[in-house]
């Protein structure tokens, strides 16, 4: 027996009607889990990076220091530089969080996080990350990193949200992206060259601690 056409759109109907309970559900969760988050930073970075490489050692002293200094690590929850950054912080004594969300390639959560949320949507994890973030530190990646990278840029440029802190730690891996920003970008009049002051580029976890300590008060 064939369905009408009606019951099929009604049927689709109930079907997004669900769809954004999940949403909201998913919203408050977060909202939730996170509320009592002291002052943190979010820092992002490739799930691809073995354990005891050296992008995983610079991540892993990064977040040492920014648990020293006062700040909660929030990370992906995932393995590579997000483990390494959790790891850092849990080491250090600091509160280390994961914002979770399941993959075909990166599924499997890491073992240091004190505070987990788990995400089906993205969107909805990358306002967590903006939300209770006081600073952001990309670290090497890949499309991930730079999506909540650029995402924050934007958020930032279109006065979406308040400015915060944005570190682009590695100059090497970074060199490429800044030239290319800085020669077609704001050669092309895309953007203002004041909008290179959204983010500043370090190589040391200690300078990128101190930067983000200077321009945010907790």
């Amino acid at each position: 027996m064939y369905r009408s056409r009606q019951y099929l759109i009604d049927d689709l109907s109930m079907q997004e009607s669900w769809r954004l309970f999940k949403i909201m559900a998913e919203f408050v969760e977060g909202f939730e889990n996170l509320s009592d988050l002291g002052p943190a930073v979010s820092v992002f970075g490739s799930a691809r990076c073995a354990p005891g490489s050296e992008l995983y050692q610079l991540a892993e002293e990064l977040s040492k220091q920014l648990a020293a200094a006062g700040f909660s690590v929030i990370t992906g929850g995932g393995p590579g530089l997000m483990e390494a950054a959790n790891k850092g912080a849990k080491d250090a004594g600091g509160q280390s969080v994961g914002l979770h969300i399941q993959l075909p390639l990166e599924q499997k959560a890491n073992d240091y996080m004190d505070l987990k949320c788990n995400f089906n949507y993205f969107f909805i994890r990358k306002v967590m990350f903006v939300k209770y973030a006081m600073a952001y530190v990309a670290l090497p990646g890949g499309f991930g990193t730079l999506d909540e990278l650029f995402e924050a840029l934007v958020l930032i440029q279109t006065k979406r949200i308040k400015p915060f802190p944005i570190v682009l730690l590695g100059s090497d891996y970074w060199r490429g992206l800044t030239d290319w920003i800085k020669a077609k970008l704001i050669e092309q009049a895309f953007i203002h060259p004041d909008d290179l002051n959204l983010f500043t580029v370090l190589d040391d976890p200690a300078e990128a601690v101190a930067y983000i300590k200077k321009c945010v008060i907790i």
